[in-house]
């Protein structure tokens, strides 16, 4: 089976590299580099939503709905994280990252996506755990005090 092998040099380590592999010998090397980073962020994504946000461990449903409403819930947090890191710890402006959140932003209507999702999640809790509706109220306004203050300010926009 033909092959092409790619050697990435660390700049910061010149010792240390990375051997690629591409089974597709049409691509360039720096195509390859590309792919491999892409599959790589996927990679690092996943590890953290399983292991840092509790997504294969925080809900035992077996409803496709939930599980669909849980799953969104995870990745809604990792992009809320996501954006509170740049904008708290990156003293860059966000460019990139701001042009493909507003495009994201503006083909789905998200807000509506994720108001739609809090009502969700307050009837799951108002249907399945024995909860009054003040202490619901609660944990909602908890929850909305934990997301990054652009987020609120987009949601109180609309």
């Amino acid at each position: 089976m033909p092959a092409k092998v790619v050697y990435v040099r660390n700049k910061n380590k010149r010792k240390e590299s990375l051997c690629l592999i591409s089974t597709d010998v049409d691509l360039s090397e720096a195509e390859i580099i590309r792919i491999y980073g892409k599959r790589w962020d996927i990679e690092v994504f996943f590890k953290v939503c399983k292991s840092y946000l509790n997504l294969s461990k925080e809900c035992r449903a077996i409803s496709k709905d939930t599980i669909t409403a849980h799953t969104v819930i995870v990745f809604t947090r990792y992009m809320m994280q996501s954006l509170e890191s740049l904008e708290s710890n990156d003293e860059r402006t966000l460019g990139e990252p701001f042009l493909y959140f507003s495009d994201e932003i503006s083909d789905v209507a998200w807000i509506q996506d994720f108001q739609m999702l809090l009502q969700m999640f307050r009837t799951l809790l108002t249907d399945n755990i024995e909860l009054s509706d003040e202490k619901i109220d609660e944990l909602m306004e908890a929850f909305m005090a934990t997301i990054p203050s652009v987020l609120k300010s987009w949601l109180q926009a609309a």
